[in-house]
């Protein structure tokens, strides 16, 4: 599983991936967890509000900092 964290780097951002990093460990499973800073790629994405996540090349959230139970949830669906 791969999962990115699209954003230019501000503190919403560095706190989704902070979640997203305690949520995998809390589940248990082996995950890639990539940041994404250059804009014109998080552009290309669609991605309009950051901070963004993206769970295998999808798009699952955008402009919201997801807490570790969404993310949790986001990664089981």
């Amino acid at each position: 599983m791969k999962i990115e964290i699209l954003g230019t780097g501000c503190a919403k951002c560095k706190r989704l991936e902070e979640n997203t990093r305690k949520a995998v460990e809390e589940l248990g499973i082996d995950a890639e967890i990539a940041k994404i800073e250059d804009i014109s790629e998080i552009s290309t994405r669609g991605v309009m509000m950051t901070p963004a996540l993206a769970i295998d090349g999808k798009t699952k959230s955008k402009g919201e900092l997801l807490d570790t139970e969404q993310i949790k949830e986001l990664i089981q669906s």
